[in-house]
Parts: structure tokens; sequence; C-alpha cells
């Protein structure tokens, strides 16, 4: 039984979610605020809820209002778990 390493490592997927910055709380940290639609068991309507992320962005390239695409990682601190990926759309 020979075990090839590279059989053994698995590939790992990471989450990625869009969303808009909501507040710029500290020098590399960013809180995205993510809409996301759900269905309603009993009414059948769809409402929206939303989630704040607070994401890690290194170089400082997203402001308030910015809509980004935010990946999750290892824990950064006690609440990041994303960093920035990219910018999609910046705030007029």
């Amino acid at each position: 039984m020979t075990s090839n390493p590279e059989e053994t490592i698995k590939k790992v997927v990471h989450r990625e979610l869009e969303g808009e910055i909501v507040s710029t709380s500290g020098k590399k940290t960013v809180k995205v605020r993510v809409d996301t639609k759900k269905l309603h068991s009993k009414y059948r309507k769809l409402f929206t809820t939303s989630k704040k992320y607070a994401a890690h962005d290194e170089k400082g390239i997203a402001f308030i209002g910015d809509t980004v695409v935010i990946q999750e990682c290892r824990p950064i601190s006690k609440t990041k778990r994303f960093f920035v990926k990219q910018v999609v759309k910046k705030a007029e």
C-alpha cells in the first residue's frame, strides 16, 4: 500500500461573497454588508436578510460605498475571517 502524497492532499474551497462596505473601522479593516434573499417557508415570499462581515484590507484600496468581493481565509483576528479580494464597483 504505497500512498501518493499528492492524492491525500485535499483542495480547500473558500467562500466568496459580494457586498457593500458600510464602515472602515481600522486602518486595515472594513465592514462589508452582504445581502441574501430567502424564501419564507409558510408565505412563500422572498425577503432580504443582511449580515455584516469584518474583512481584512491590506492595501487600503476599499472605501465606504464600494462594492467588493471578499474571500474566506484563516482567522486573522477575533472577528476577521475574510479578506478583500477585489473592488467590483467604486462608490460615486
